[in-house]
Formats: structure tokens, sequence, C-alpha cells
């Protein structure tokens, strides 16, 4: 499924093991959101930024986004920089919908 797929998508309810993504299918969906990394059960991406003016735009659109899928990330921010990172509690790992909503920030900050 490559980016544009994933950013069509909405996140739906994910509980259990079952659901997480390791090994081989999760390399194979991290490809198509280039600069997010998987560490100890998350993903996450850095973002940079011309100002704060322009950090804080980009946390209130992710905020609104995390708002509308209700799947809410953590975000970290200072004077330029963000990060991202997404976790499945339910699934305590990564799911599908971390990376719909990955690929939902790459969409968003391509227009």
């Amino acid at each position: 499924m490559d980016a544009h797929e994933l950013a069509q998508q909405h996140c739906t309810p994910q509980k259990g093991a079952h659901k997480r993504l390791t090994g081989d299918t999760l390399a194979t969906h991290l490809r198509s959101v280039p600069g997010w990394i998987e560490a100890d059960n998350h993903i996450s991406k850095d973002f940079q930024f011309a100002d704060y003016a322009q950090v804080v735009a980009f946390v209130n659109q992710v905020a609104a986004l995390a708002a509308a899928e209700d799947h809410h990330p953590d975000i970290m921010f200072g004077f330029n920089r963000v990060r991202v990172v997404f976790t499945t509690h339910s699934v305590r790992g990564v799911s599908i919908n971390d990376l719909i909503c990955a690929a939902r920030i790459e969409a968003m900050r391509d227009l």
C-alpha cells in the first residue's frame, strides 16, 4: 500500500496483538512514509521549520488530524522542530492506524 492509499483511509479500532505490525510487514509500510522510523514499538519523525509560528501551525494541524481520527500521537516541539510519535496502546505496538496518520501528515505537508 502506498502513501496515497494509506492517506485515503481512516483509523478504526484496533485491539489485540494480532493487529500489531512487525517485521517485513511493518518495514514495507514504512517505505510508504519516508522519514518515519520504527523503534521500541512506535513510529516517529522529526520535522524542521523556519520559525516558531510554523511549528505551532503544524502542531495544530497534527492535533486536528488526531482529534478527527481519534488516534493521538505524542508531540514534542521547540523553537524550530517537532517530533511526532505514534503507537497503538491497545495492540502494544504499531498498527495500521499509526501508518494512516503518518501518511495523512505527509499528505498535509504536501499541500
